[in-house]
């Protein structure tokens, strides 16, 4: 059937329901005479009479009634798959790729992905654990997380965790050995343990911060790795120093595997942050995921 025959159709049903061309024409946002031409065109198509008019009023014919009986209930059936389709198209599901590094999944991201997987069966998610910060445009990421001042100020981007902290940490035997760094010009004098850089090779310097004070520090020692966990269980066996997110070692240090140092220079910083290119309004599935990881203190 082409379009013209169905839109005559609904026209047909609109004066049977008006029982005017006038209230028609304006329920339809056209012109009586664009009305008549359709009813007359429809007429002409089936070779009967749809319409008896009268200065007064317009009414089916038998032959229309019996139309109308068949007509309003498709209708009808149609509207209510185009609902069923539009329900559907609202309701959370598809795919939704997302890039971040190894302590914002474990910390903050999976628990929030892990139940809304549970939730909503049709939703699906592939996480891409990376430090490094990927262009999420042209990797074709729906978004990415990263801590707040690495986030690029193009993008929007949502806070999904607390303030964070680092800490700097060393055995109870190293300390007993070498003596307690009191400020960032002590660490010179020590043993500490590099973290390098898996996005441009480099050595991380620890970034000290005390009062809006802030210090870049390079430190040096016997070992260097580029895994966190890693440089724990360096400190942890004694080989100096290391500088690491605080919730990594909360435990270590309340179970006296490791002491605390500097903390005074470890002013807190912006957490993690969901961050993504787009203004317009996002998919059902990726709407319900921002606002199950957004961070309400």
């Amino acid at each position: 059937m082409q379009r013209d025959e169905l839109n005559d159709l609904h026209a047909f049903i609109a004066i049977a329901e008006e029982r005017s061309f006038t209230r028609a024409a304006a329920k339809m946002g056209i012109s009586q005479s664009a009305l008549s031409h359709k009813i007359r065109r429809l007429e002409a198509r089936l070779g009967v009479r749809l319409l008896s008019r009268t200065t007064r009023s317009v009414s089916p014919t038998d032959v229309g009634e019996r139309l109308l009986g068949g007509l309003i209930p498709a209708f009808a059936q149609i509207k209510d798959h185009l609902d069923m389709l539009g329900e559907l198209r609202e309701k959370p599901a598809g795919l939704i790729r997302i890039t971040a590094p190894l302590h914002a999944t474990r910390t903050v991201l999976w628990p929030v992905v892990a139940r809304l997987m549970r939730d909503y069966p049709e939703v699906e998610i592939e996480l891409s654990v990376d430090s490094g910060l990927r262009d999420i445009v042209a990797d074709k990421f729906d978004a990415g997380v990263r801590l707040g001042e690495q986030v690029a100020r193009d993008m929007i981007a949502v806070p999904i965790g607390p303030e964070l902290r680092m800490a700097a940490v060393a055995a109870p035997g190293y300390l007993r050995g070498r003596g307690i760094p009191r400020a960032p010009q002590d660490l010179a004098a020590h043993r500490c343990i590099n973290l390098r850089l898996t996005t441009a090779g480099g050595l991380y310097a620890w970034e000290l911060e005390k009062g809006g004070r802030e210090l870049n520090v390079r430190v040096e020692g016997q070992f260097t790795s580029n895994n966190v966990e890693v440089i724990i269980d360096a400190a942890i066996d004694g080989f100096g120093l290391a500088f690491v997110p605080e919730d990594y070692v909360a435990q270590h240090i309340a179970e006296g595997r490791l002491e605390r140092v500097l903390d005074e220079w470890c002013d807190p910083f912006p957490g993690y942050h969901l961050y993504y290119p787009s203004r317009r309004q996002p998919k059902p599935a990726f709407a319900l995921l921002i606002e199950a990881l957004r961070y309400r203190a």
